[in-house]
């Protein structure tokens, strides 16, 4: 995602030195909110594409807008990229409905900036933007404007036309619903030990180790999108199956890849290529009770956000 972040905005010239100079002024507004904006965007929807196109449509709205009667910029491009989201986001729920094979988020490059745009990142994470997605449009919204951006109360209600009364229960039931569902994650180095030793009993079908590492409810989920041969279209539960699968999975998979350690949605991960074609990310999310799932990115669409590169 970094270089998405800070990709430039498209001007046209006008040939009136005071529109262009209006102009130069709104982008360079635009440009300063732009890591925001998408941050915004991307936590609702889970796919850096269709965030992508909501900022493009927000800046061709702020270049349109009065901008004289704009009294807050933030607070307006802000309003305008989580409504948009919401849309957005209604339906691509009934997409998903006829996704072949489990859905994952789309994995994002966090090494220049580990929170994404954020006040805080740890609702970052693929395993989180997968608990996300049980929230309706507008509960995700609230959520992600007060626990990622940590938006006033009173701001997000106005945000989502709703009482701030409303809008404080609209977050403490999300908040409710996702930690009900959410272990305490390990340390960054921690996750990349267990994800280390996971990689290397996953290679050889090591089902002592992998036992080993696994939560005893495990799962697996490999998103392909129907476009890979080799994703399983139906999640992998428990410890025994999970490992079983991955014995059974090494043989055709393993041999001839390479592997780059990323950084995604700031944690490690690892993107896994045959040749020069990358085919897969994989990362895990982890408990003290060990590896609570494992994330298999093959879908070649939502590939493009994650590049080889330094990971903390």
């Amino acid at each position: 995602m970094g270089a998405r972040t800070g990709e430039a905005v498209a001007i046209m010239p006008s040939g009136d030195p005071e529109a262009e100079s209006s102009l130069d002024q709104a982008a360079s507004v635009f440009l300063g909110l732009r890591p925001r904006l998408f941050g915004i965007a991307y936590r609702m929807l889970g796919s850096s594409a269709d965030a992508e196109d909501i900022v493009q449509e927000v800046w061709v709205r702020w270049q349109a807008t009065d901008r004289t009667a704009v009294l807050d910029p933030a607070a307006f491009l802000a309003t305008a990229t989580t409504r948009l989201a919401i849309n957005v986001a209604q339906s691509a729920r009934k997409r998903r409905e006829t996704y072949i094979g489990p859905w994952l988020p789309e994995p994002v490059d966090t090494s220049a900036d580990p929170e994404a745009g954020a006040e805080r990142g740890e609702e970052l994470e693929l395993a989180v933007m997968l608990l996300l997605e049980r929230l309706s449009p507008t509960e995700r919204a609230a959520y992600v404007l007060r626990e990622s951006f940590d938006y006033p109360y009173g701001q997000i209600a106005a945000i989502l036309k709703m009482s701030e009364p409303n809008t404080r229960q609209l977050v403490s039931r999300a908040r409710k619903r996702i930690a009900a569902e959410r272990r305490t994650p390990v340390s960054s180095a921690a996750h990349r030990r267990l994800l280390t030793a996971f990689l290397a009993a996953a290679q050889t079908g090591d089902l002592a180790v992998l036992e080993e590492l696994f939560a005893a409810d495990v799962s697996n989920y490999s998103d392909g999108g129907g476009a890979v041969r080799g994703a399983s279209r139906i999640p992998v539960f428990g410890r025994t199956r999970v490992a079983k699968f991955m014995k059974a999975f090494a043989p055709r998979f393993w041999p001839g890849t390479t592997i780059d350690w990323v950084e995604a949605n700031g944690r490690p991960g690892v993107l896994i290529s045959h040749g020069d074609t990358v085919t897969a990310f994989v990362t895990i999310s982890a408990s003290a009770r060990g590896i609570e799932q494992i994330l298999w990115v093959m879908n070649p669409a939502k590939l493009a956000g994650v590049s080889p590169g330094p990971v903390r």
